[in-house]
């Protein structure tokens, strides 16, 4: 099991918290005083009054919520944001309002969730060629819908 640091900035009131034993991602909440309400198409980065430390060899991933995606429209402009080890500000979640209606993201809103994942740097090496596959350069629904 891989330790994760935590640092607690003035405006934050919570950690992250896995909701269930099974969860793959543990909340993050908006670290706000007051809401912050997006209009349609409307983009905002939402602090979450935290700083984190990693263990070397690690990431940490931030996604959306499904919750709020389906029943609201909000989700990650980024789609997953990377959090490299190396990084010490604070965590702040790259939202967007994708519905036609407008939301208030309220203090202390689970607004996304971050999962802690392993990563390695892979050595480049530049070649002239690569190998040949059945697929080859077939992509974009290029193995068809079912």
């Amino acid at each position: 099991m891989t330790i994760l640091k935590i640092e607690r900035l003035p405006h934050n009131k919570s950690i992250p918290q896995y909701q269930t034993e099974g969860a793959a991602g543990m909340d993050l909440c908006a670290a706000i005083e007051q809401p912050i309400t997006l209009k349609p198409l409307e983009r905002t980065l939402i602090p979450t009054g935290l700083k984190i430390e990693l263990e070397h060899g690690y990431e940490a991933q931030v996604r959306p919520r499904s919750g709020l995606s389906i029943k609201h429209g909000i989700t990650l402009i980024n789609c997953v944001g990377t959090i490299d080890e190396d990084y010490r500000g604070e965590v702040c979640v790259p939202v967007v309002n994708l519905s036609n209606e407008t939301y208030s993201i309220q203090p202390q809103e689970r607004i996304a969730q971050m999962v802690i994942a392993r990563v390695e740097q892979a050595h480049i090496e530049v070649v002239t060629e690569l190998t040949e596959t059945v697929r080859g350069a077939g992509g974009f629904g290029s193995t068809g819908k079912h």
